[in-house]
């Protein structure tokens, strides 16, 4: 390894420590450190203390002309309750790449929600001797990204009721008049974000006296439709009594209540917004085109309609950049959004892949990873990532663990927080093997993008070498391109170089053409039905419910975009509970809504919760401060 990069050999001990004991045993480089080995100089940064640092968008402008790195994505299969180690097995391939195998590598990762670090399935930076350090730093406020997505979001929402609010209580002139104010010499003015509004309605005037009592009601009135209305409040916290509330109690909201509810931060448009933004402008657009609801007339309400466009965007301004952070092994990390993989599109940012295939150059390495299974996670990267950034992945990796594959060949149901079964712990070759069709199905599905697929089996201390060839033999006959057991959670990267050589060799064979699984220019309907025979369905119905989105998405002209299928990540079907490769059901769509700024529509498959709950007995009866060190204790 050159001297030059920072690069820290890990001392690793057996058995596996607590995560958050490793990555305290580990004092961090100065994340300046990091930035040098990208060829980073200071004016391309802002650090947030010594750990962390906003890599600036500027970047990307200086570095244009530069040649793109090798773009590889980490998909799974479909997941047991207890994850199966794609972020685990994204990390320590990068380590691998960069700590052993002497490339330049960048990991670029979603941030986490804190709703499930304090919840059920804690937190999200790798684990065992493949992490992102500092874990705690990572898993807990960040840079504020998230933070600044919830204040963004709820600034609309209290638009949204207030706007309503103010026009129950008055005339169209009095609103007007609000709206427009004479200055000190007594002339009103259009602020720049109402001429947005003036250009959609077909107005071309430029003085407010100017317009008729007709354009003064069309431009002041948005008249929105209560029972319309998406846009709901969000908070960072899995908090299952704000699923269903009602607003608008107090005596001064003269009877204006109304039914609404809070989801998770990280469900909100404004997050897909920020993954899949590729300028500050393009963010600035996005966030303004976002649709609240309708008005009672059945046109579109944006959130440049009710004047808060530019105010969203410079909440998010900082929010655009991404986070540097490191793994244990000192290679560098690109954190930045966090939408979950089941109810929006489950992939980091565009804006963070796009910095960092620059920064690695030709030869060097990208790796960034797509939530749940393939099914999900890596249809989405495929069909709305790479179609709004323009980028092309040369492979995909599939990550799988024996004891998934056991349970998708009919072993006993996996509980998060019950033991695992003894079918789970003891060597079971058929199960396996019957198991591997999910496996099967996901390599078939990958593949037809036209990349190269290498099947990355996660290595448990009761996995034995039968199952494992089981497995191997599996993802070749359903053609992989290589198939390789990881050490990584046990071994750091020295434990991924055999997934890092594949990598290599998938990456540098030079026959991937992406290929999408639908064009644009067909029907919602024509979408939704192409993504679900890729599950296995032999057809798809809809509500009445479904029926009547669709046909209003059409008619207001959104029917080209791209679909986000929210279905559960448990099995190719909607229902949980079938696992293994299942065929010939019928996908049931529930209903259908739009986030036009963020530029997809997506159909609910079965009940998706956008608000999680806590169990009995959540993460956070671990977690707590060492106050003689001040570090953190507990973190998973």
């Amino acid at each position: 390894m050159s001297s030059s990069r920072s690069v820290r050999k890990l001392e690793v001990v057996s058995p596996v420590p607590a995560d958050i004991d490793i990555a305290n045993s580990v004092e961090p480089f100065h994340i300046s450190e990091i930035a040098k080995d990208l060829n980073l100089s200071p004016n391309h940064y802002d650090l947030y203390g010594k750990y962390k640092a906003k890599v600036l968008l500027s970047v990307l402008d200086e570095l244009e002309s530069s040649d793109n790195g090798y773009y590889v994505v980490v998909g799974g299969i479909t997941p047991t309750p207890l994850g199966e180690g794609k972020s685990t097995t994204t990390v320590g391939l990068c380590q691998a790449l960069g700590a052993y195998l002497d490339r330049k590598v960048v990991t670029c990762l979603r941030q986490p929600s804190q709703g499930p670090t304090f919840g059920i399935k804690g937190g999200a930076a790798g684990g065992g001797y493949s992490q992102v350090i500092p874990m705690d730093e990572f898993n807990l406020h960040l840079t504020g990204d998230i933070h600044a997505i919830t204040a963004a979001n709820n600034l609309l929402a209290a638009a949204i009721d207030t706007r309503i609010f103010h026009e129950s209580t008055q005339s169209d002139k009095a609103l007007f008049n609000r709206l427009c104010p004479p200055n000190k010499e007594g002339k009103r003015k259009f602020s720049d974000i109402m001429f947005r509004r003036l250009k959609k309605l077909g107005i071309t005037k430029t003085q407010p006296e100017d317009l008729t009592p007709e354009e003064v009601k069309k431009f002041a009135r948005l008249d929105i439709d209560p029972n319309s209305i998406t846009w709901r409040r969000v908070m960072d916290v899995n908090d299952r009594f704000l699923r269903k509330i009602t607003v608008g109690q107090g005596p001064e909201e003269k009877g204006m209540v109304r039914e609404t509810g809070f989801d998770i931060s990280v469900a909100s448009e404004i997050m897909a917004v920020l993954a899949l933004t590729t300028s500050l402008a393009d963010m600035r657009e996005r966030l303004g085109k976002m649709v609240i609801g309708n008005s009672k007339a059945g046109e579109p309400i944006t959130a440049d309609d009710l004047g808060v466009g530019g105010a969203l965007t410079v909440l998010m301004k900082d929010a655009i950049n991404p986070t540097l952070m490191q793994t244990l092994e000192g290679t560098p990390v690109l954190v930045h959004a966090g939408p979950f993989a089941n109810i929006a599109h489950g992939n980091s940012s565009i804006v963070a892949d796009k910095i960092a295939l620059k920064l690695v150059g030709p030869q060097g390495f990208v790796v960034t990873e797509a939530g749940f299974g393939a099914d999900i996670g890596t249809e989405k990267f495929m069909n709305i990532k790479c179609r709004y950034s323009d980028l092309r992945p040369q492979c995909a990796v599939i990550v799988a663990t024996i004891r998934a594959l056991k349970m998708h060949g009919g072993g006993p149901e996996v509980v998060a927080g019950k033991p695992l079964d003894h079918a789970y712990l003891n060597e079971n070759v058929p199960l396996v093997e019957a198991g591997c069709v999910n496996l099967a199905r996901h390599i078939i599905n990958t593949k037809a993008y036209g990349v190269n697929v290498v099947v990355a089996v996660n290595k448990f201390s009761t996995d034995t070498e039968a199952e494992m060839n089981a497995v191997m033999n599996a993802a070749m006959a359903a053609g992989a391109f290589n198939a390789v057991i990881c050490t990584h959670h046990a071994h750091g990267g020295k434990g991924a170089v055999d997934l890092g050589v594949a990598v290599q060799r998938a990456c540098a064979s030079g026959n991937q053409q992406l290929k999408y699984l639908y064009p644009l220019d067909i029907s919602i309907k024509e979408k939704i039905e192409a993504i679900a025979k890729s599950y296995g369905a032999s057809g798809v119905e809809y509500t009445e419910q479904a029926e009547k989105q669709i046909e209003m998405y059409t008619k207001q002209g959104f029917s080209g975009l791209p679909i986000c299928m929210a279905k559960t990540q448990y099995s190719f079907s909607h229902n949980a509970a079938e696992k293994g490769a299942p065929g010939g059901f019928i996908l049931p769509i529930r209903d259908v809504r739009a986030s036009i700024g963020a530029g997809f529509i997506y159909p609910l498959v079965g009940t998706m919760s956008t608000m999680p709950g806590l169990p009995t007995r959540p993460c956070f009866y671990e977690i707590d401060l060492d106050t003689a060190t001040g570090k953190v204790i507990g973190l998973s």
